[in-house]
Formats: structure tokens, C-alpha cells, sequence
């Protein structure tokens, strides 16, 4: 497994970097964005997402899980992104989808 921190202040566009930083390793099966806080604004990880997944032509799911701030408008986002993104409820959720999506 990887993990890559963007922090409480990352832009869309460094949430991009990161999605390109960690589907660059071949071994990356999927990748799963948990996000629980109240200092990064979860519309900003979703336009982010949104923007890596329509410009790195990902191969691989990606499942999402999103509490905190702007909770709802980021999930409209991913909503209606037209993407084939897959949206958890909780960590436990995510974890069990992101395995789902890989077997």
C-alpha cells in the first residue's frame, strides 16, 4: 500500500499531483481518498479527483470517502462527474470497496 498526505491546505491542482504521484508506481492496484476533517474542504478534493481522473486516464478504481467540510457540495461533484468513481460511506466501507474493485 501507499499513502500520500495532501494536507489541510492542498488546491485541486496538488491533489492532482498526488494522484499522478501515486498511479506512476505499476503495483498500484486502486486508490482509495479518505478524507475526515474540518480544515481541508472536501469540494476542493473533489475538484481535484475529478480533474486527475478526466486528465491521468486512470486504470485503476478509485473509491472515495469524504467527511468534513463542504461534505455535500464535494459529493455532488463526484456525483455528477460523470465518472465511474465509487463513493463510500466510511473508512470500513471504503476499505471493503476499494478490495471489492480489485478481485
Amino acid at each position: 500500500a501507499n499513502f500520500l498526505d495532501v494536507g489541510g491546505g492542498a488546491t485541486a491542482e496538488q491533489v492532482k499531483n498526488a494522484f499522478q504521484i501515486i498511479t506512476a508506481d505499476p503495483s498500484v492496484k486502486a486508490v482509495l481518498v479518505n478524507i475526515f476533517g474540518g480544515i481541508m474542504k472536501c469540494d476542493i478534493i473533489a475538484q481535484g479527483i475529478v480533474d486527475a481522473c478526466k486528465t491521468l486516464d486512470l486504470k485503476v478504481p478509485v473509491v472515495v470517502r469524504l467527511e468534513g467540510t463542504n461534505v455535500e457540495i464535494g459529493k455532488k461533484m463526484l456525483e455528477e462527474s460523470g465518472l465511474d468513481l465509487i463513493t463510500a460511506d466510511d473508512l470500513d466501507d471504503a476499505a471493503q470497496k476499494a478490495v471489492a474493485a480489485i478481485q
